[in-house]
């Protein structure tokens, strides 16, 4: 079965232009270091017809103790400048690796080097060149790395803007490979363009109706705001809900209620959307296929709303309300949709190898799965004598210890877990406390050795 989408051209048009240039991102070259467990590969621009027009690097982040890897959990940027430099740092986020670690993933970022100006669609079609690139890569990293299983491994994809237009044409046409996709404020495009015949429709194939995808557009992109550059944003969603769902496609929407363009909180469900996807469809044992998504505790929810039930007491009927997976999610998702605060009463992980190194006090830590991390307490005898960063930032949304910019990739230079100690004694006793988005501390950590 083939079902080809129609969506006005203007829609098209709003989305390809969607990212800003932020002044404070780095150029293209300007990448955090990498060393294991990253790795990198670039490509430069290729010359013939329909293959990748633009630069391309992809960096992927390989927990040190996996040793064989079970899928490769994607985070693409969107169009244009500013979005395309914030790949460079995506694969160091550590909410990310927290998920990535959980389920033995790779955790990959692309960095597409897409001038301001040029056409976002040579990149964001996957059929430019872009899908093949995509793999080569993967295999390319998995010879490098010692893991050659990333040349099939499934993938979980998470896009914002023309990364969504991305992710959401992969899943479209390798559905076999995917295992779920967040769709942040961009869906794939399905008209031609007279001006652009270059911009082909996509289609959706059965196999597509069973990957689990969520649309996730700000309110302030044809929701509640009905004008301006992004209100295309939300007629486009709703095309491509209609047609999904109206197939039986596990298709859910989730309506950011606090922002326009940029990503806000989108993470405190994402991370946990494509957790309990991981969970459902990953093979326990590597290389088999992809299992089906469960069907006994499915919940529907109102599409732009905030209610949510179990399938079976759903008010209205099904094609017409947003698919979740479980009642856990629908509960976050309720959360969600109000006002973004998802509470969470579980505690971070706590701070590992703490020592002195050099006049620094130095540490390690993984992020809370579900509330990410917001800042570190030190303390010294018992007392606290610093918080690290000492005002956590994040302009959109919940402060982060990594800070965030417009497409969900921490800040350059990387938050370091380091403080220096003033006035150090050999007697000092040292503790380090981890503190999650909603408040909650770790058990805190002593300091294991001085060097």
């Amino acid at each position: 079965m083939l079902i080809r989408f129609q969506v006005r051209s203007i829609v098209s048009l709003s989305l390809l232009l969607a990212a800003p240039l932020l002044a404070q991102q780095p150029p293209y070259d300007v990448f955090p270091a990498v060393k294991p467990p990253y790795h990198r590969v670039r490509y430069e621009a290729a010359t013939e017809p329909g293959e990748l027009i633009f630069p391309v690097s992809y960096t992927i982040w390989i927990p040190p103790e996996v040793e064989r890897l079970r899928g490769v959990i994607v985070h693409q940027h969107g169009c244009g400048e500013g979005s395309c430099s914030s790949g460079l740092t995506g694969a160091y986020d550590l909410h990310w690796q927290a998920l990535a670690a959980k389920h033995d993933c790779a955790l990959l970022a692309p960095s597409y080097e897409q001038p301001q100006k040029a056409d976002c669609q040579m990149w964001c079609d996957p059929r430019n060149g872009s899908a093949e690139t995509f793999q080569r890569a993967l295999a390319e990293l998995g010879k490098a790395t010692g893991h050659p299983e990333l040349a099939t491994a499934p993938w979980a994809l998470w896009g914002h803007s023309g990364g969504g237009h991305w992710a959401g044409g992969m899943t479209l046409l390798f559905p076999e490979r995917t295992v779920a996709t967040w769709l942040r404020s961009g869906v794939p495009l399905f008209e031609a363009n007279s001006q652009r015949p270059h911009i082909k429709p996509h289609t959706l194939i059965d196999a597509a109706l069973g990957v689990p995808m969520m649309c996730n557009p700000g309110t302030k992109e044809g929701v509640t705001v009905k004008e301006g550059r992004f209100a295309g944003v939300w007629p486009a969603n709703q095309a491509f809900f209609q047609a999904v769902r109206s197939k039986g496609g596990l298709l859910g929407v989730a309506v950011d209620p606090l922002t326009s363009h940029e990503c806000g909180n989108q993470r405190y469900l994402a991370i946990p959307w494509l957790d309990a996807c991981l969970t459902a469809r990953l093979p326990e044992t590597p290389g088999e296929s992809l299992r089906p998504m469960p069907t006994d505790d499915v919940w529907l929810a109102e599409v732009a709303g905030h209610k949510a039930w179990p399938a079976s007491e759903a008010a209205a009927e099904p094609e017409t309300l947003a698919w979740l997976p479980d009642g856990q999610i629908a509960a976050a998702w309720t959360h969600y949709v109000r006002d973004t605060a998802i509470p969470d009463d579980t505690p971070p992980p706590s701070p590992t190898g703490v020592r002195i190194e050099g006049g620094q006090l130095r540490w390690s830590c993984r992020a809370d799965l579900q509330s990410g991390l917001a800042f570190f307490v030190i303390k010294r005898n018992g007392k606290q004598v610093a918080q690290l960063p000492q005002k956590p930032q994040n302009r959109f949304g919940r402060p982060l210890f990594q800070n965030l910019l417009y497409s969900d990739t921490p800040t350059q230079p990387l938050a370091e877990m380091a403080w220096t100690i003033a006035e150090p004694a050999a007697a000092d006793r040292y503790e380090v406390i981890a503190v999650n988005t909603v408040g909650g501390e770790s058990t805190a950590a002593a300091l294991q050795s001085q060097r």
